[in-house]
C-alpha cells in the first residue's frame, strides 16, 4: 500500500539573504532574511529578525519580526510579541500579542 505524504512543503528565506522580487510558495514560508516585492503564499511566518517589504497576500501569517506594506490574509494574522506590522492590513482574525506594534489601516472581515 503506499503511503500518502501528507507533510507540508517548508521554505526558508535565511538570514543574509534578500528577495526582490515575486514570491509564491505553497506550505510554509519561513523568513529570516529580507523579502521585497510581492508575495504569496499559504502559510508564512516572519522570524525575529527577518523583515517582509511587500504586497501580500497569504492564507495564514505570523509576524514576529517585521511586515511594512499592504497584506491581505484570508484566515488568521499573528503578531508576535516582538512582531512590527505597518500598513494596509485585511484580515479575517487577528490577535496581538502583548508587545507586538500594530500600525497602519486595519480591517477585519
Amino acid at each position: 500500500m503506499a503511503k500518502s505524504n501528507s507533510k507540508k512543503n517548508i521554505s526558508i528565506v535565511d538570514r543574509g539573504l534578500t528577495i526582490d522580487g515575486s514570491v509564491s510558495c505553497s506550505g510554509q514560508l519561513i523568513v529570516k532574511g529580507v523579502v521585497q516585492g510581492t508575495l504569496k503564499g499559504d502559510d508564512v511566518v516572519i522570524a525575529e529578525d527577518g523583515a517582509v517589504h511587500s504586497d501580500a497576500t497569504v492564507a495564514v501569517m505570523t509576524v514576529g519580526g517585521h511586515f511594512d506594506g499592504t497584506l491581505r490574509v484570508m484566515q488568521k494574522l499573528t503578531i508576535l510579541s516582538t512582531g512590527n506590522c505597518e500598513g494596509r492590513i485585511v484580515c479575517k482574525d487577528l490577535t496581538v500579542e502583548l508587545g507586538g506594534i500594530l500600525n497602519g489601516e486595519v480591517a477585519c472581515k
